[in-house]
């Protein structure tokens, strides 16, 4: 597909109540960027149902134009029906860039979407620029298993398109909405759909965490030992009123659910204060806390991986450092 615009389009994914997931609103940030590199404008793609809020929040997080389709057909995500809305509207308006968030709808929707626009697509970026010299995007992500990060460049094919790890980057701050709007409707037959919604089961888990939205996040990895041993860092992210997360090791071990990983195959934080208790430090446990404004490591190996990008860290073992942590925060806490 060629290009009719120079203008950077962000998908903003909506929950099933229609109010806006944080991912689209964070990617109105870079999306700004790249905008106003390319001298484009900024447009926020709302699909769903009764979505007036994310209208809203699209204008108020800096899009210059929200294009909404609206309809009972997207109240629920589906491939088939997502998939042609955005496919009809960017044949329609021609983006030079389309940004996706990288959650389990995006991940299944992107690449659908660039075969059939016949573009490029990278995908699971942790990092957005735009190449000086010849004005196409650079889509930075993690390469052979997260040992290096590739930077990707699509020169040839419109729009570009990547999709972007939620918690990379932080919403833009808030202002008057500005935001044109114009109401697009696309037609989806009930035979172009062969999946349907036939009952939504809660994980229960997974809805009471909120890595990528938690100010301090407590971790534990393969030095825990066991389920028993995520006691302690349950009981210091209660005292912290902070999340608990976990690493991978942990998580395939099946001491904790799949909604609590950080890192590469997990959630991407950006917390004010990050503690890893028992993690080594892969690289690809690296890549998903990098945004931390402070990390703090407690491990008993004194070479572990994680020292080198620690602020600070203490070599110990954590069933006997954390719950002295603990308490020191608990006792502060009475004052």
């Amino acid at each position: 597909m060629e290009a009719k615009t120079k203008d950077v389009w962000v998908l903003i994914e909506t929950k099933d109540d229609g109010t806006p997931k944080n991912v689209g609103l964070e990617l109105l940030n870079p999306g700004r960027i790249i905008a106003g590199k390319q001298d484009g404008k900024l447009t926020a793609l709302v699909i769903g149902n009764h979505i007036g809020d994310s209208i809203e929040a699209a204008g108020v997080y800096g899009a210059d134009r929200v294009i909404a389709v609206e309809g009972e057909v997207f109240a629920h995500y589906t491939t088939e029906a997502y998939q042609k809305a955005v496919v009809e509207l960017c044949e329609k308006y021609g983006p030079a860039t389309l940004m996706i968030g990288a959650t389990n709808n995006g991940r299944d929707l992107a690449p659908r979407v660039s075969s059939r626009l016949q573009t490029g697509l990278t995908a699971d970026c942790t990092q957005v620029d735009v190449e000086e010299e010849t004005g196409n995007v650079a889509w930075t992500r993690p390469a052979f298993g997260g040992n290096l990060m590739a930077t990707i460049i699509c020169a040839d094919t419109r729009p570009q398109m990547g999709t972007v790890r939620p918690g990379v980057f932080q919403k833009p701050e808030p202002a008057e909405n500005h935001a044109e709007v114009i109401r697009e409707t696309v037609d989806v037959a009930p035979e172009d759909i062969h999946t349907r919604v036939i009952k939504l089961i809660r994980d229960m888990d997974a809805d009471n965490v909120n890595l990528e939205g938690a100010e301090i996040i407590v971790s534990g990895g393969r030095g825990v030992g066991g389920k028993a041993g995520f006691k302690v860092i349950e009981e210091a992210a209660e005292a912290l009123d902070a999340a608990v997360g976990a690493s991978r090791a942990a998580v395939d071990a099946g001491w904790i659910s799949h909604a609590h990983q950080v890192g590469q195959t997990g959630k991407t934080v950006a917390p004010k204060l990050y503690i890893a208790c028992g993690i080594s430090g892969a690289i690809q446990h690296a890549a998903g806390i990098s945004n931390a404004e402070v990390i703090v490591a407690i491990n008993k190996d004194p070479d572990a991986p994680i020292f080198n990008i620690a602020d600070y860290g203490v070599v110990g073992d954590l069933f006997e450092v954390l719950p002295v942590l603990t308490q020191e925060i608990l006792e502060h806490k009475q004052k």
